[in-house]
């Protein structure tokens, strides 16, 4: 007999890959995708190690997905979230035919399932995506808080940028 997992299960997962991110300096955001109560892709942002603005992890995710799966349509799928999807990656879990969207932390600058908007539900789009947000919201938030702390306070310790005097650039030839 399988054992039920849950929303919080699958969102410990996710959060385990926003350590990941944390690791290797990203911001710490990750995602799972399931599909019948199963991991399908786990993955993690990107955006500095890949230089691209568009990895972020549910991105990621939908893409590792669609290639274990071979088929671009994930409408069986729920992507497991740590922070709220913005409206890109809103769109393409839209795009992606997704089931649902289970999120964490709620992200009132760029929140595109239910913050600023819910592009799933405000907009007439040929498909609806489920959404459910606040599942280990405390945790999912603390990760992201801790990690930009830490990042303001290395930046007070860090040297600040001198302009050097440039001898080529004294006025005097």
């Amino acid at each position: 007999m399988k054992k039920e997992r849950g929303d919080e299960y699958f969102m410990r997962l996710a959060l385990r890959e926003a350590e990941k991110a944390a690791e290797k300096d990203e911001v710490p955001v990750g995602a799972v995708i399931v599909k019948n109560g199963e991991v399908v892709a786990r993955a993690h942002n990107e955006k500095e190690k890949r230089q691209s603005a568009v990895r972020h992890a549910e991105i990621c995710a939908m893409e590792k997905a669609s290639a274990k799966l071979g088929q671009w349509w994930l409408e069986d799928c729920v992507l497991y979230v740590t922070l709220e999807p913005c409206a890109m990656c809103a769109g393409a879990a839209v795009n992606a035919r997704l089931k649902k969207i289970v999120f964490g932390a709620k992200d009132s600058r760029f929140g595109f399932v239910g913050s600023l908007a819910n592009l799933s539900y405000d907009y007439p789009l040929n498909h609806r995506v489920l959404s459910e947000g606040g599942v280990l919201e405390k945790e999912c938030a603390a990760i992201l808080t801790s990690f930009f702390k830490r990042k303001r306070e290395s930046k007070k310790r860090a040297p600040s940028n001198v302009l050097l005097e440039n001898p080529d650039l004294d006025g005097e030839n």
